[in-house]
C-alpha cells in the first residue's frame, strides 16, 4: 500500500505544491491538509512546509500552532506519527514545543537565499534513514529568521543525544547556535530543518537531487513500521 503523506495549507503558506510534489517524485500519495481542518484523514505522517504562515504575525509559527489541524498532529505526534517542519514549518513546531529552542532573525538582519551544503549528522529519523552520518549535501536555504537559538543546557543535550539533525557547512547563513540546521525529537519521529529539501528534487529546478532523500527517507520508514 503506497504511504499516505499529509502536506499542510496554511494561510501564507508557499511551498506546499513543492513539497507534495516531492512526496509524489518520492514514490509516496501526497494528501493535502487544511489548517481549519483537524481530520487528519488516516495520513501516515506529516509534512509542515514552508512560507508565511498567518503572515508570520506576532512570531514566526505563532500562530499556526493554534490552527485546529496543529492540535491533532500534535497529539498524533506524541503517539509516533511522523512529523517534517521546513523552514516555517520548523517555527511552528518549535511554537508548538513538539520541538526545543527558537527561530528568530537572521544575525546579519537579511534575508538569505541560496543554495548551502549541509552535513547530515543523525541518519537516525524517520527522515533521514536513507543518509550517512556525516554525508554532505546540498539544498536551498531561503530565510529571514532562520537563526536556531537556545540555551547551553539544551543545545549541550541535542549533542549529547544524537537530536542535531544538520548543520551548515561552508559558511552559516543565518548565526544559527553550533551552526545548526535541523534538530528531531527524542524519539526521531519529529524532525525541523531550515533549509528546503523539496526544493532539490529534479535535475531541471533544483541544484541537486539531494533533497529527495528526506522523502525517500520517511516511505522507508513507514515501509518498516509496523501496521
Amino acid at each position: 500500500m503506497t504511504a499516505r503523506v499529509g502536506v499542510v495549507t496554511f494561510p501564507g503558506s508557499l511551498d506546499d505544491g513543492d513539497a507534495a510534489r516531492a512526496v509524489r517524485l518520492a514514490g509516496g500519495e501526497a494528501v493535502r491538509l487544511w489548517h481549519a481542518d483537524p481530520d487528519l484523514h488516516g495520513v501516515d505522517a506529516v509534512v509542515l512546509p514552508g512560507g508565511f504562515s498567518y503572515g508570520d504575525y506576532l512570531r514566526c509559527g505563532a500562530i499556526a500552532r493554534f490552527a485546529p489541524v496543529m492540535e491533532s498532529i500534535a497529539a498524533a505526534a506524541a503517539g509516533g506519527l511522523p512529523v517534517l517542519g521546513i523552514c516555517n514549518g520548523f517555527q511552528i513546531l518549535c511554537e508548538a514545543h513538539l520541538l526545543p529552542g527558537a527561530l528568530t532573525r537572521n544575525q546579519h538582519l537579511h534575508f538569505r537565499n541560496r543554495d548551502q551544503v549541509l552535513r547530515i549528522e543523525s541518519p537516525a529519523t524517520a527522515w533521514t534513514n536513507t543518509f550517512a552520518a556525516g554525508q554532505e549535501i546540498l539544498i536551498p536555504v531561503k530565510n529571514g529568521e532562520g537563526c536556531y537559538v537556545a540555551d547551553e543546557r539544551t543545545l549541550d543535550e541535542l549533542e549529547a543525544t544524537g537530536r542535531v539533525v544538520a548543520r551548515y557547512v561552508g559558511g552559516n547563513p543565518n548565526g544559527s547556535l553550533r551552526d545548526i540546521a535541523g534538530i528531531t525529537n527524542a524519539a526521531g519521529n519529529v524532525v525541523g530543518l531550515m533549509p528546503h529539501p523539496e526544493h532539490a528534487v529534479e535535475a531541471l529546478t533544483g541544484p541537486s537531487l539531494d533533497g529527495l532523500g528526506f522523502f525517500t527517507s520517511i516511505l522507508k520508514h513507514l515501509a518498516g513500521a509496523p501496521a
